[in-house]
């Protein structure tokens, strides 16, 4: 199981890296017009938080006494992703294609927190 965790752990944090230079180069509106209530100060802001989040990720591999690191980065990206899709429902867009996706991520982003914290913690 431990294997498993790592492995997503690294996709998730290649995702959360890619999305955070994704940021930069794009403005939140030219993403996901339904996005575009968030203004692009707290959007390069979310870009920069990425970033931490995904080198936490993978911090406790070299890093043991860091372990606490991963699920709560784990977390604070599901509630990224939970935000987006509130977003997009109060927008009134009836595309649910981008809300899956979100969907998706913060479950995976749940099973990595509970798999840290409850089934295989890192020691």
């Amino acid at each position: 199981m431990s294997i498993f965790l790592w492995v997503l752990q690294f996709a998730l944090a290649f995702h959360t890296l890619i999305g955070a230079v994704w940021k930069f180069s794009n403005t939140a509106e030219a993403t996901m017009p339904t996005l575009g209530a968030i203004p692009q100060g707290v959007w390069m802001g979310l870009a920069v938080l990425e970033i931490l989040l995904g080198l936490c990720l993978i911090l406790p591999l070299f890093k043991r006494d860091m372990a606490k690191a991963a699920p709560i980065a784990a977390g604070l990206i599901a509630a990224e992703m939970l935000v987006f899709c509130a977003l997009h429902l109060f927008s009134g867009s009836t595309e649910y294609g981008p809300m899956i996706y979100w969907l998706v991520v913060a479950a995976l982003c749940g099973f990595i927190a509970y798999g840290r914290l409850v089934l295989k913690p890192i020691k």
